[in-house]
């Protein structure tokens, strides 16, 4: 049976990250997903395109996506069922991520009504047409039904305990926090945590 790992990397990472699960699942094709888009809408339209001849051609899918690659996965690909997700650090509340952002940058809503799009010093750019689209938009309205496991770290400075709690509830998926864990997964010590997370579903695969 043709068996396949999509991964979906999340901002400022490659499609290439994908070669680390090559290892994890040995008896499965690893591609990761190159994609362009840069928002939800963009996601909504590019990624099945891009997915949906990968699961006419291989009979079972298994999706690993990483931060924002994971909201744009929720977003775009709920329509597809997938033999099991694992979502890294996800992105669930883009509206309190963008808030908080706004607030770091003291940025107020009328200011952004306003400008449309205003540059922050550390980095983001933050958009009106984005936050009135995740508004519109919600992942609590999405109807997901993979199979799903999420690895938090406790100390993820983007999304809070109590909200990847709640979404993991309603998703019904798995929860596991790495204590003193990052947002970004990428020290030895985080990635040896990841791969042991992974094995833990293997009987199960």
């Amino acid at each position: 049976m043709a068996k396949l790992v999509l991964y979906i990397h999340g901002q400022g990472g490659k499609a290439s990250e994908a070669e680390h699960y090559t290892t994890l699942f040995p008896d499965y094709e690893i591609t990761g997903l190159n994609y362009k888009a840069e928002n939800p809408w963009e996601a909504k339209e590019e990624f099945p395109l891009l997915v949906k001849p990968l699961c006419q051609k291989f009979e079972s899918v298994i999706l690993i996506a990483n931060s924002i690659g994971a909201f744009y996965a929720l977003h775009a690909l709920s329509n597809i069922n997938f033999e099991r997700a694992f979502l890294i650090s996800p992105i669930v509340d883009m509206e309190r991520l963008i808030l908080n952002m706004m607030a770091r940058a003291g940025v107020t809503e009328s200011d952004l009504q306003d400008k449309k799009e205003i540059a922050t010093n550390f980095g983001e750019i933050l958009s009106w047409d984005y936050l009135q689209y995740i508004r519109k938009y919600p992942l609590n309205t999405v109807n997901w039904k993979t199979p799903t496991e999420i690895l938090y770290g406790e100390n993820d400075n983007l999304t809070s305990y109590a909200t990847i709690n709640d979404f993991a509830k309603r998703l019904n998926a798995g929860l596991t926090v790495m204590k003193n864990g990052e947002h970004y997964f990428h020290t030895d010590e985080q990635m040896k945590f990841l791969d042991s997370w992974i094995r833990k579903f293997e009987d199960t695969l």
